[in-house]
C-alpha cells in the first residue's frame, strides 16, 4: 500500500470517527469551554477546519499565508467567527471531502516533495503534513470527548472506539 492510501484511509476512518462524536454535542452549549481562555466547542470545530485547510495548501500548494498568519499571531488569528453547529459540521464536512479529492489526485511521487519556509524555520515533506491533519483530528477528537465528559455528556465507548 502506498503512503496516499494509508492516508486517505486513515482520514476516512477518522472523519467518520469525529462525526460520531460531534452527534452528541449539545447545541445549547457549542459555546461552552471548561476555563476562560480555551477554546469553546464550536471554535474547536471551527479550528479543525480552518486548519485543514490552510495546512492543505502548504502540502499541496506551496501556499503558506495560513502559517504566516497562525504561527506569528496565533489560533483566533486565522479561525474567524464560528457560525452555528450545523454551519461548522457542514464545513468540516466539506474541507474533508476537498482534502480526499486534491490528495487523491496528488502525484505518489511528489509525496516526499519538502515544503520549505526559512521566515517561519519551517521544512515539512508533503506526506508529514497530510499524516498531521489527521493526528490534528485525533488530537481535537479527543478534547472534543473530554469537553462533553466535563458538561456530562459521555461518549458511548462503541462510539469512540469504532
Amino acid at each position: 500500500m502506498d503512503i496516499r492510501n494509508v492516508i486517505l484511509k486513515q482520514k476516512e476512518v477518522l472523519f467518520g470517527k469525529l462525526e460520531r462524536v460531534m452527534d452528541y454535542i449539545p447545541p445549547e452549549q457549542i459555546a461552552w469551554r471548561p476555563e476562560r481562555d480555551a477554546i469553546s466547542i464550536i471554535e474547536m470545530l471551527r479550528h479543525l477546519w480552518v486548519s485543514e485547510e490552510g495546512t492543505r495548501r502548504v502540502a499541496l500548494q506551496s501556499d503558506f499565508s495560513y502559517y504566516e498568519t497562525r504561527i506569528p499571531k496565533g489560533l483566533r488569528a486565522v479561525m474567524g467567527t464560528p457560525e452555528t453547529l450545523e454551519a461548522e459540521r457542514a464545513n468540516l464536512g466539506r474541507v474533508h471531502r476537498e482534502t480526499l479529492a486534491a490528495v487523491g489526485a496528488w502525484p505518489l511521487e511528489r509525496f516526499e516533495e519538502e515544503r520549505v519556509h526559512e521566515g517561519l524555520k519551517f521544512r515539512r515533506k508533503v506526506y508529514t503534513l497530510l499524516l498531521g491533519i489527521n493526528e490534528h483530528t485525533i488530537h481535537h477528537r479527543a478534547q472534543l470527548m473530554t469537553y462533553l465528559r466535563l458538561l456530562g455528556h459521555p461518549i458511548p465507548e462503541d462510539v469512540a472506539r469504532r
